[in-house]
This record gives structure tokens, sequence and C-alpha cells, in this order.
């Protein structure tokens, strides 16, 4: 394997055993060569990638897709079936919850065990068990025994004792979830230091955000199969894509007319200018079943309609939306998000709990909502995603989700720093020369 490559997968799978009844389980034993008396489960079949060093790389699937499987073979722990998977440095691993911990031990006896595990001598454990310590913050509990813990004690002492070791591969699975706000800001903050130290990182989460802000490179899993490996926000959008069970996509440029139409945002239009508007943003990504659809927006600021650019301060930024509904729907949702060039979301509100506006829609009503924010944004490029759901008794179903669709630049020098402009005052409380006796 080449040196620059950290994991590489080459036709790996895993199989189960499946025994409807124990006593098949003994027939199989005592007569190998007969009659199959199990089924097979398949949880990984036939992963081929690369992995390169100080890559940071995602990995997202549904429940069942083989993720947790995937890493359980990347951190030897099973053993695969068919193929192979190659890792190149010391792996330290954050997965299920207490997974290598013993539940008598106390949680330092634990930290050492963890260093053994690792390669590491009692006297490397040593110089490191108060940084340990203090990074998991969970006081005098480090001397009782671990099955005490709560999940939150849990996590923090295993993320820190995973960090702690120096990996040159840290794998993470969903784990984080658990921690709370303060702690999962400390750890996303380490692992930004492990990024720059040229840590390679594997993480699996549910949270799209967090993928968006800490992957290079992200890879889909389903039915235990690699089904993309690609950029980050493309492998997303086709993986929400995909959960939404739609087939809706984006329309081609081809679709779209060239010439830009600035008439006025009219309220009893049926026309699409979606894409026309001079804030259209053509890389957009779009999913639902269409049975409501975004026939229009405008962006209107300092009484100006259609508006792309506003300056950094306080102006109000309003957000108007025409949506065309193509069934009767019984509890319609609206919302939109601000997020990033990078992909963090900053704000995001819909009408949820608001009676007034979630009611019923008829087959060929037409619906115009506007959202009026403040935004306090620093100077950038930012995006605004618009969309509408179906909020059933069982699911929030997607009508037409625009993400990205509408670009915003915000201008202007402001003295703080950042993206948000949280309206700093600073003053002198007294002032005074002390005199010394």
């Amino acid at each position: 394997m080449s040196s620059d490559i950290a994991i590489r997968a080459t036709d790996l799978g895993k199989t189960y055993r499946m025994y409807a009844h124990p006593l098949n389980r003994l027939r199989q034993l005592v007569f190998p060569g007969g009659r199959k008396h199990y089924t097979e489960f398949h949880a990984l079949q036939d992963v081929n990638f690369e992995i390169r060093k100080g890559e940071t790389v995602g990995i997202i699937g549904r429940n069942g897709s083989g993720k947790s499987t995937l890493l359980q073979l990347i951190c030897g722990i099973l053993k695969p079936t068919t193929g192979s998977v190659e890792v190149n440095g010391r792996v330290s691993a954050l997965l299920e919850l207490g997974a290598g911990f013993h539940p008598e031990f106390t949680g330092r006896e634990n930290v050492y065990m963890q260093g053994a595990i690792m390669g590491l001598t009692r006297a490397e454990m040593d110089a490191r068990f108060d940084d340990i310590a203090a990074f998991a913050d969970i006081g005098e509990f480090i001397e009782q025994p671990v099955k005490t813990y709560s999940s939150g004690m849990f996590v923090r002492l295993a993320f820190a004792v995973a960090v702690s070791v120096e990996p040159d591969i840290l794998v993470v699975d969903e784990a984080l979830a658990v921690g709370d706000a303060g702690f999962q800001a400390k750890c996303f903050r380490r692992m930004e230091r492990l990024q720059a130290a040229a840590t390679t990182i594997l993480l699996v989460s549910h949270a799209t955000e967090q993928m968006r802000r800490l992957s290079n490179s992200v890879m889909m899993l389903n039915l235990g199969r690699m089904v993309e490996y690609g950029l980050t926000g493309d492998v997303i959008n086709h993986y929400l894509d995909s959960s939404s069970k739609t087939g809706a996509g984006a329309p081609s440029r081809d679709q779209r007319r060239e010439n830009i139409d600035l008439s006025d945002f009219n309220f009893d239009d049926a026309k699409d200018r979606f894409a026309q508007r001079p804030a259209y943003n053509s890389d957009e990504f779009r999913w639902g079943d269409r049975s409501a659809e975004f026939l229009d927006f405008s962006l209107r600021a300092d009484g100006k309609d259609h508006v792309w650019r506003i300056e950094s301060g306080s102006v109000e930024l309003c957000v108007l939306m025409k949506i065309l509904f193509n069934r009767d729907v019984s509890r319609p949702v609206f919302g939109m998000v601000i997020r990033s060039k990078e992909g963090v979301m900053l704000f995001g509100v819909n009408s949820t709990g608001l009676d007034e506006i979630a009611v019923p829609r008829k087959k060929s009503e037409l619906v115009c909502i506007q959202f009026a924010v403040t935004p306090h944004l620093g100077p950038g490029d930012y995006f605004v995603s618009v969309g509408v759901v179906d909020a059933t008794d069982h699911a929030m179903v997607p009508l037409d989700r625009r993400y990205d669709s509408i670009c915003l630049k915000v201008t202007g020098a402001t003295p703080q720093l950042g993206v948000v402009d949280m309206e700093p005052s600073i003053r002198v409380l007294s002032s005074g020369i002390l005199c010394v006796i």
C-alpha cells in the first residue's frame, strides 16, 4: 500500500449467519456438510475505497446500512468474510457508548487499560493522564467504577482517551451526539487541531451540518453497499434526496429562460419566474414530490425588490415566496434557512405552530409567504434555502425544498470578526491612578 494511503478496502464484505432457532445452530455444527440451517445476512458487500492520510471522511446512511460494521472492520474488531482492509497507522476509535471500557474498573483504570491496548507504556500514560482528566472534566468520578457513569460522562472520558494517544487515524461513530453542547464544541475544536496535524478522521453522524463542517469527502452506504463516495455537499444532498424518497431534481439550464424578468412580484401571477431572478443560484439542490412548488421569490430591502446585495447592518430583509399547491395539503409548513458558503447553518425558521398560516390548502391555490429578518451578518457570501412540507401525523413529507437556491451578498466594513454581527458595545467603566503605599 502506498505510503500516502491511510486506509484501503478491497472487495470488503461481512456476512452473518442467521438462525431461526437455537437448535438450528447445533444442527449446523453437528452436520456441517449437510443442508444449510441458516440464512445469510450481508451486513457489508463489495466495498472498495482508498482514504489518503490527513483526510476527514464522513460516512452516512440509514440505520442498518453497514456504517458501524465498516468501522469495526477498519478497527480490527471484526474480521472480514470477504476481501480485505489495510490500515496504515495507529487507530484510535470512539465507537458505541462504552465500547472497550470495563464496567467494574474505575475511570482511571480504564484510561490506563486503553493506553496499554494502544501500545503505550505506563510512563507514557502517566504523562497524558492529567490532560485526559482535564479534558473529560468529570471530577472525582474518574476514581469511580464506570458502571456508575451517566452516558454523558462515558463519552467525555472515552473521547478524551481517544484523542490523547496521538492517533494517526481517529474513528468516531455517532458518539458525540450524547455529549452536551459545550462538550461537543470542545470536541470539534480538538478534531480541528487533529486535522491541522494531518490526522485521518472517519466520522459517522446523522448530523449533516457537522459533516459539512468537518469532512473533506463523504461516503454513503445503503443496504451494505457503498453507493457513492465524493464531494461532501454532493453526497449529502443525494443522501437527503434518497431519504425523502423522491426523484424530482433541479431544472436543467436548458429549461431556464435566458432573459431575466424583473417584473414586480405579483401575488396573483402563477408564472414560474424563480430561476429568472438575479439572486437565483443555478447550483441549487432541489427535491420533493412537487405537490406544492415554488414559482417565484423576491428579496426586499430598503424599499427595493429583487435585491441580491445588502449592506452589513440593521437593514430588514424580507424574503417573499410564491407557492402553488398541486394537490390538497392539510398541514403545510413553510421555512427558510440562511447558510454560509461553507454550508454552516446560521439561522433557520419555519411556520410550525402558527395556526393562522398552517391552514389546509386546496389544489390550484396560490400562496404568498413573507419572512422578515434582520440579518446581522458580517461581510461575505451567503445562501438562502426555502422549503414547504406537509406535516402529516407520521412524518414531514417534503413537497418542494430548494437548498442554497438564493444568493445573498453582504458588503460593508465592520470592526468585528466572524460571520455574525452581535452589535457589541465597548466602554470604560472606571479609570484612575492606583496609589501604592
